[in-house]
């Protein structure tokens, strides 16, 4: 199912059931996974691996080199999952140097213009609206939220099911579950419609709003936001998925 206009590299990699729309282009290295549906006048290019069921819309650039500068010429990649829809001129780059990797999971949402640069690992689950912007080595945990026209700093990591206002500046971590907004961004609360969404219950909200106090209101520096989520809210699943990410933090919690 290739337009007669398209033009598919001979050594490109095609599963069953692709669809390859008008003028769009496939280079030699792509491998592109069975049902997955290529729109119009659409590049894929460089060492770029596309999973099942993706619809890939009109003019989206998915694998074209990276524009970091210190690019090595080597072999970067591009790895995306299964059931990922990439709207109208997406951008998505490979890693940097020669064997690194860009990895998209499963079942997201990159909306218009939306950008991944270098590096990025974007996990199952999350939205990217329209012109959200990610630079290089960003992470963005399952399920989150990032609004449109918000640009997210290099190595910052989203935390799980935290939503980030459109038009926010991002410099530092989102921890799981809260939402953000703002130049630069700051937390003003709890993801309380994802948590209904997800499920979660009324104990594990109640654990997760308290964890937000300890860490954003209680003046303490990281290291004894840490000490006393153990001591005050020592069962919470939740609650530990929030503290395994302060302990990872390297560029700080937003504010």
């Amino acid at each position: 199912m290739i337009h007669p206009s398209a033009i598919v590299h001979p050594g490109a990699v095609l599963g069953e059931g692709v669809e390859i729309g008008p003028w769009s282009i496939i280079a030699g290295t792509v491998k592109i996974g069975a049902r997955t549906k290529v729109g119009p006048r659409v590049t894929i290019e460089g060492h770029t691996t596309i999973g099942e069921d993706n619809i890939i819309f009109t003019g989206a650039v998915v694998g074209s080199l990276t524009q970091d500068k210190k690019a090595d010429g080597g072999i970067s990649y591009l790895k995306i999952g299964d059931r990922n829809t990439i709207r109208e001129y997406a951008t998505l780059n490979p890693g940097t140097l020669n064997g690194t990797e860009t990895v998209v999971g499963n079942d997201n949402l990159l909306m218009a213009y939306a950008h991944v640069a270098h590096d990025c690992i974007i996990h199952n689950g999350c939205t990217l609206a329209n012109n959200a912007t990610l630079a290089g080595h960003v992470i963005v945990e399952d399920k989150a939220i990032i609004g449109g026209l918000s640009a997210v700093h290099q190595f910052v990591r989203i935390g799980k099911l935290s939503i980030t206002g459109g038009c926010s500046k991002v410099v530092q971590d989102i921890p799981p579950f809260m939402m953000v907004d703002g130049h630069p961004a700051t937390a003003f609360g709890i993801n309380t419609v994802g948590l209904d969404r997800a499920g979660f219950s009324k104990e594990e909200k109640s654990a997760i709003k308290k964890a937000f106090k300890i860490i954003f209101k209680s003046g303490l520096i990281l290291k004894n936001v840490v000490k006393q989520l153990r001591q005050d809210i020592p069962s919470s699943p939740s609650v530990q998925i929030i503290i395994e990410f302060l302990e990872k933090s390297e560029r700080g919690i937003c504010g």
